[in-house]
C-alpha cells in the first residue's frame, strides 16, 4: 500500500463557512464492517479542533461511515479530517483535506 493510498480520493474537498456537512467513507479498500470509528479535525498545524468544528458523532452503515457534520469553517482556512477505524483486526486511518470558503 502507498502512502497516499490513505488520502481520500475526492481530497481536497471545499466547504462554505455556512455549511454544515457530514462526509462519508466506504471502507472497502481496507476491509469491511468498520468498527471503533474516531473522526477528528485539525488545522494546518495539527491542533485538534473537533470540539468545536464537529457536531454530532460518527455512525456505520455497513462498509460506509458516516462523520460528525463538519461546522463552522473559518475562510481560506485548510483543514485535515482524520478518520481511524477497526476492520479485521487491523487499525487503519484515512484523510481528507477541507478547504474553508465564503
Amino acid at each position: 500500500m502507498e502512502a497516499n493510498d490513505r488520502r481520500i480520493i475526492e481530497s481536497p474537498l471545499y466547504q462554505g463557512v455556512d455549511e454544515q456537512v457530514a462526509y462519508t467513507l466506504t471502507v472497502t479498500p481496507w476491509g469491511s464492517s468498520p468498527s471503533s470509528v474516531a473522526v477528528v479535525l485539525k488545522n494546518a498545524a495539527g491542533t485538534d479542533l473537533s470540539s468545536t468544528k464537529l457536531s454530532g458523532s460518527a455512525s456505520v452503515a455497513g462498509d460506509v461511515i458516516t462523520t460528525p457534520k463538519v461546522i463552522s469553517l473559518v475562510a481560506d482556512t485548510q483543514y485535515r479530517l482524520e478518520i481511524k477505524f477497526t476492520c479485521s483486526g487491523n487499525i487503519f486511518e484515512a484523510y481528507a483535506d477541507i478547504w474553508g470558503q465564503v
